[in-house]
C-alpha cells in the first residue's frame, strides 16, 4: 500500500492469528487514516455488562421512551469514553465525518438529542477507540493482520455486533471458514 492509499470508510477485519487477543474476531469501522496515522470505531463486540440506560443513568440523562439496547466495544484506547457513530440526519458542530458511517459525535448533546427523539434515524454507542499513529496500521496490513473490507450498509446497521466479522466477510465474497491463521512469505 503506497502512501497515498487510504482507507477511511472501510471496515478493518482483523485476520485470524493476528496475535493480539484484544482484537479477536475485530470489526472496526475506520473512520479516518491519512499520514498522520488512523482512528476507528468497533462495532463488532459488545460491552459486557454495560447497557444504553445503564450508561444514561450514570450520566444523569432520562433515557425517555428510548429503547435500551447494548454498548459497543469501541477498542483499547480511552474506553471511559463515550462514542455515537450515526447516520448525517443529526450533527452538531464538533461530529466529524465519518465517511460512509455518516458522523461520529462523541458529546453529551447527542445522547440528549437521541433520548428526546430528535436524534439520528441510526446510531451505534461504543466505548474506547482503535487508534494507530503514523505508518502503524499500514505496517499491520503488510504482515497480514487486517483485511480493509468495503463499507456495507446491512452489515454496519443491520447485523447484530456478534455476527459482523462473518457478515463482513460473507459481504467481500469470502467465507470466513477458509481463512488461515498463518500467512507465508515470498
Amino acid at each position: 500500500m503506497t502512501e497515498a492509499q487510504y482507507l477511511d470508510g472501510r471496515l478493518l477485519l482483523a485476520m485470524p492469528g493476528m496475535g493480539d487477543p484484544r482484537f479477536n474476531h475485530a470489526v472496526i469501522a475506520l473512520t479516518q487514516h491519512n499520514a498522520s496515522g488512523a482512528f476507528g470505531i468497533g462495532i463488532g463486540e459488545i460491552a459486557n455488562g454495560t447497557s444504553f440506560h445503564e450508561l444514561l443513568d450514570d450520566l444523569d440523562i432520562d433515557p425517555g421512551d428510548t429503547a435500551d439496547c447494548p454498548v459497543h466495544l469501541g477498542g483499547p484506547v480511552e474506553p471511559s469514553r463515550g462514542f455515537v457513530l450515526h447516520s448525517p440526519d443529526w450533527r452538531e458542530e464538533q461530529s466529524m465525518e465519518a465517511g460512509p458511517f455518516g458522523l461520529l459525535s462523541g458529546s453529551l448533546e447527542v445522547l440528549r438529542a437521541i433520548t428526546e427523539g430528535r436524534g439520528p434515524k441510526r446510531w451505534l454507542m461504543a466505548l474506547g477507540y482503535a487508534g494507530w499513529g503514523p505508518g502503524q496500521l499500514d505496517e499491520e496490513m503488510r504482515f497480514h493482520g487486517w483485511y480493509a473490507a468495503q463499507f456495507h450498509e446491512p452489515v454496519v446497521w443491520n447485523t447484530p455486533a456478534e455476527s459482523r466479522w462473518t457478515a463482513a466477510w460473507r459481504a467481500e465474497g469470502i467465507d470466513p471458514a477458509l481463512l488461515v491463521g498463518q500467512t507465508g512469505r515470498a
